[in-house]
């Protein structure tokens, strides 16, 4: 089947691309020369980059950490080469390219590299595809050594990918045995190593990746009930009752018949960007189609209101339609991470804005939450409520149900995927099809473009999140007629747009289209209002009936006890929503706070004791409240949280 034509909207490289923002670039800063240091020390403690030694034979000794442990290293290598792309780091370099001659050190002859079952396991490879992550740390291989060969130049690693590539198409291509990844992500990097490699294997075998997921006769749940045939441990999550359960694999249905999103929501992500890949290569829009469904599904009925996904950590999964708690809330950071990547694809696949806005929402707020101010401490579920006796689960799990972020866990795919999507975040800003420009976010860079047959520059100066202010400046070589579209977020108000100082129409929650001679110096001037908005949420989610979540341009904000006169729970928001706007520079490295009026009891008058009384409005005093926003809670002193806020009826 033909691939898709040379007009598909592609993000603008890395190396084309560079981020100037107020907002971003500190926090870009403190994971280059903070975060990635801290988390590479915690790979080393961890015996991480050890089992690599071990399995290339340079020292003896045991597997080290759970079975998907390689996939830690090559994330955190990922993102180190993204930030060597971006600029010059000697030491950095040299920590990359003595890991990068490891693991092509430990790499076997006929292409196979997974520490664990070297180690381990080395007569049970390929056995367990639904639990021991083979494919799944494969995959983030093969982004790690793309990552490290655009970086450098260099084919090392790249070919230690191809190498293993080939493994795997012999295993499962055609020729090859029947089976899929119990945890996608291989789907996302075949296809990213297509597109480098131009070997068509790769995307045949991430499509037959997504084509056989949900079988009839599915590998995964022959696993399920063969558990002496396997490598590891027996299944979960899979066999109810004595009856297979694909949900949390995404494998109950083939992925076109499939209509609400399911299972673990890292995976989902995984799979449903995979499958957008494809889709994007093979011009399929009956897939785009099934893709879109579940995006509406996950929107409308199981998504939190910060973007964050997975509502139970029992499986980490999607439930059911509304069940979205607050204080349980488990959110993971890597899920939000996933959710990012397939927005982007949906935005590449179909232009339309509203990926975009749920870009936004998640990157600053879902995933944000997940990383300290100072770089060096993690969420791995992100509450949405916190009380002040602490997380509700934290009995079941100390480390990762906690009040306050920790600084490592067992399972470590958030640390490392975070450093990552932040070093690589210019390239979700733009992108561009040849003859049109996109501007998918407001955030302070400069890009240079290929379009319209000549190459223009584009330096954006923004005062986002926290004002509506952005100024484009659009350089052509030429003189050249392209369309420029400029994302316009949904969550704005009174837009008013001048490019090269003439009026032009835009509207909130679309993208504003202009097609016309462009010639050096053209400028873009985007001004709007953000409105602070008091949002409600469906009446069947019982979790947040009677409180509002509050939300000023892409930032959702929350309450901490610190900032309270009062107890969250006495707190209720006046009815009226009095609000007030304040950018304090001191305050978690600078933020936008708001000032809310609220109610609270008057607690003189139950000096007389009584435990019950009849309700009466004069109970309450007026008082106000400082809200801070969601991603910056539990950097101070730990303590109570709440995002939904108890709120007087209207």
């Amino acid at each position: 089947m033909p691939t898709h034509s040379d007009q598909r909207l592609r993000p603008v490289d890395l190396a084309d691309a560079a981020i100037d923002d107020d907002f971003w670039t500190p926090r870009i800063e403190t994971v280059r020369e903070t975060t990635v240091d801290f988390v590479y020390d915690r790979l080393v403690e961890s015996g991480r980059i050890e089992n690599f030694r071990v399995a290339a034979g340079e020292v003896d000794g045991e597997f080290q950490g759970r079975f998907y442990n390689d996939s830690d290293v090559y994330k955190w290598l990922e993102g180190a080469c993204y930030f060597l792309e971006t600029g010059d780091d000697p030491e950095l370099r040299e920590r990359v390219d003595e890991l990068v001659e490891l693991i092509a050190a430990a790499q076997e002859d006929d292409g196979y590299l997974n520490t664990y079952f070297q180690l381990v396991e080395p007569d049970k490879k390929w056995t367990n595809l639904g639990v021991l992550h083979e494919l799944y740390c494969a995959g983030h291989l093969f982004e790690a050594a793309i990552a490290h060969h655009e970086a450098t130049g260099e084919e090392t690693l790249l070919t230690v990918a191809t190498d293993f590539a080939d493994h795997v198409d012999r295993r499962f291509g055609p020729d090859g045995h029947d089976g899929v990844p119990g945890h996608e992500e291989i789907e996302l990097a075949l296809v990213r190593l297509y597109r480098v490699t131009d070997e068509e294997r790769y995307l045949d075998l991430a499509e037959y990746f997504v084509e056989r997921r949900g079988a009839e006769d599915s590998r995964l749940k022959y696993e399920a009930f063969h558990p002496d045939e396997i490598a590891g441990d027996p299944y979960d999550h899979v066999v109810v009752d004595g009856e297979y359960d694909g949900r949390y694999f995404q494998d109950h249905a083939p992925l076109r018949d499939q209509e609400t999103v399911e299972g673990h929501a890292v995976r989902a992500m995984y799979l449903y960007t995979g499958a957008a890949d494809v889709a994007l290569e093979r011009g399929d829009e009956d897939l785009v189609d099934a893709l879109e469904g579940l995006w509406e599904n996950m929107t409308e009925r199981r998504m939190y209101v910060t973007g964050g996904i997975g509502s139970s950590h029992e499986g980490e999964r999607f439930t059911e339609d509304y069940d979205l708690p607050t204080d349980t809330s488990y959110a993971e950071t890597c899920a939000a991470l996933g959710s990012v990547l397939w927005n982007q694809r949906l935005l590449q696949l179909t232009r339309d804005a509203r990926y975009g806005d749920l870009q936004s929402r998640t990157l600053y707020n879902a995933l944000l939450a997940g990383l300290s101010l100072d770089g060096t401490r993690f969420f791995y579920a992100n509450p949405h409520e916190m009380g002040p006796d602490g997380h509700p689960l934290h009995g079941v799990d100390p480390n990762r149900f906690a009040n306050e972020r920790q600084g490592w866990f067992q399972t470590a795919c958030c640390p490392t995927n975070v450093p990552r999507l932040i070093a690589s975040l210019a390239t979700h800003v733009y992108a561009s099809d040849g003859s049109s420009v996109y501007v998918n976010h407001h955030v302070g860079s400069e890009a240079t473009v290929d379009v319209a047959d000549t190459s223009v520059a584009i330096d954006q100066d923004t005062s986002f999140p926290w004002d509506a202010e952005t100024r484009l400046t659009v350089t052509p070589e030429r003189p050249a007629t392209f369309e420029l579209a400029l994302r316009v977020p949904e969550w704005c108000e009174d837009v008013s747009v001048t490019v090269a100082g003439e009026p032009v129409d835009a509207s909130p929650g679309e993208y504003l289209q202009v097609e016309r001679e462009w010639t050096a110096g053209d400028e873009v001037v985007f001004e709007a209002a953000f409105p602070v908005r008091f949002l409600t949420s469906h009446p069947s989610v019982r979790s947040t009936a009677g409180a509002v979540a509050v939300q000023r341009g892409p930032i959702v904000y929350c309450l901490e006890e610190q900032d309270s006169p009062r107890p969250l729970h006495q707190v209720r928001l006046d009815r009226d929503r009095g609000v007030s706007v304040e950018h304090d520079p001191d305050l978690l490295d600078g933020v936008t706070a708001l000032d809310l009026d609220a109610r609270v009891p008057d607690m003189t008058s139950w000096d007389d004791g009584r435990l019950y009384r009849e309700d009466s409005e004069a109970d309450a005093t007026a008082t106000t409240v400082r809200a801070i926003p969601y991603y910056g809670w539990a950097n101070r002193d730990a303590g109570a949280m709440r995002l939904w806020i108890d709120a007087e009826s209207r």
